[in-house]
């Protein structure tokens, strides 16, 4: 019975040696898959940087550019604003244009018959002296 004893001891040893070496190589690829996640998490900690900085690259040249973009819309409003001016400008030198060329219409129709009364007198005078010549 003793020998079953020491039997029973050795296999039970066997089995304790067994069951160590398959805890520790269970816990070096437990060790390697940690390592390995460790480094993925790395990298996509670095990655996520990047694209941290990348964004707020990108959100500061959108705000420039809303800023650009709102300047030039000022700019183009006072511009509006010049342009309607030079239209209403315009109105008014085309109207003042309109009034003057009634007025050299008038004042050549007026003038004209002036004009005809002038070349009657004239022609009328003319005449005149002229019988008057050939009577001497």
């Amino acid at each position: 019975m003793e020998i079953m004893l020491y039997i029973a001891i050795i296999i039970a040893v066997i089995a304790l040696v067994v069951l160590t070496v398959y805890t520790i190589n269970t816990l070096k690829v437990t060790k390697d898959f940690l390592n390995e996640t460790k480094t993925t998490l790395q990298g996509l900690e670095t990655q996520v940087k990047g694209i941290t900085t990348e964004t707020t690259q990108l959100l500061n040249k959108t705000n420039r550019l809303a800023d650009d973009v709102e300047l030039k819309s000022r700019k183009m409003d006072g511009l509006l604003d010049g342009a309607k001016g030079i239209g209403e400008t315009m109105k008014e030198f085309d109207r003042s244009l309109n009034q003057l060329s009634n007025s050299i219409a008038r004042a050549s129709s007026e003038d004209r018959e002036k004009t005809n009364e002038a070349v009657k007198w004239g022609a009328s005078i003319l005449e005149f002296v002229m019988k008057r010549n050939k009577q001497k």
